[in-house]
């Protein structure tokens, strides 16, 4: 942060930019503009030659100046929570860049240049927070893209580039209108919506003899099912029942400790 900073949205003067500039600890010149209410890109930047990283984000820039390409030196550009509405042609030049964010702007699709594709040798992009819904298809040429955000965007369907982009491991979609994750959505509030048949299971000592006998009735219908008409006879094998279900029984197993304190009460109340 330059020294006596200045009010906001007043020019920004070189010496100011200058005392700004820091060296970070693998030698690097990084020139940290942010948060200043600079609602234009200063001009006099373009005479600091030999900046490698820039941070104009959280300002109230609305334009960016059509030979930003000039700043052949950047290799790190900030732009985000500005007021940009469209990116030069010219950014194409910058092809030193490794980072570029210009997330939480007024970007659309139509004023993201194709010169994007250029940037050979860029590792992260974030165009998160924007108004975007497709990409420039020369983007495909990023070849060395490992991180891209497009979260907070219009999406509705990705390019099927971003498939092909084989060292890309980070990619941020998240709140966008995509299609398969609106179809993925409304298939599971279908089967949320359909009515579940539960199952229930008790010791034969819990019924009463009449819901006894029906379960009795309805599991010899099972076994006499098909008999005589060539279908499928189900036969259905009764299982040893074990009393307070002391030892473990398959269908049961879950609810053995309930039964086991049932079992010693009862026992208790017998004495």
């Amino acid at each position: 942060m330059p020294k006596g900073k200045e009010a906001k949205g007043t020019k920004l003067t070189l010496k100011a930019a200058k005392n700004a500039i820091q060296i970070t600890r693998d030698g690097r010149r990084r020139l940290i503009l942010s948060n200043m209410g600079l609602t234009i890109f200063p001009k006099c930047l373009f005479k600091l030659t030999n900046v490698d990283e820039l941070d104009l984000s959280r300002n109230q820039i609305q334009k960016l100046p059509d030979n930003i390409g000039d700043f052949s030196s950047l290799r790190w550009l900030d732009l985000h929570s500005n007021k940009l509405e469209s990116v030069p042609e010219s950014i194409g030049n910058l092809v030193g860049l490794t980072h570029l964010n210009l997330a939480n702007n007024y970007l659309t699709s139509a004023s993201l240049p194709s010169s994007l594709g250029s940037l050979s040798n860029l590792k992260s992009l974030n165009l998160g927070m924007n108004q975007l819904d497709a990409l420039p298809p020369t983007m495909e040429r990023l070849v060395d893209l490992q991180e891209l955000a497009l979260f907070d965007n219009l999406f509705v369907k990705l390019p099927d580039f971003v498939k092909i982009l084989r060292k890309l491991t980070k990619l941020n979609v998240t709140r966008n209108p995509l299609t398969h994750v609106k179809e993925k959505n409304e298939r599971m509030k279908k089967k949320m919506a359909e009515p579940k048949e539960e199952v229930y299971l008790i010791h034969e000592s819990s019924l009463c003899q009449t819901c006894l006998q029906k379960c009795k009735a309805q599991r010899e219908r099972i076994t006499m099912r098909g008999r005589g008409d060539g279908s499928t006879v189900f036969h259905v094998k009764k299982k040893k029942a074990f009393s307070g279900l002391l030892t473990p029984n398959s269908v049961a197993s879950v609810t053995q400790d309930v039964w086991r304190v049932k079992d010693k009460v009862k026992n208790k109340k017998i004495k």
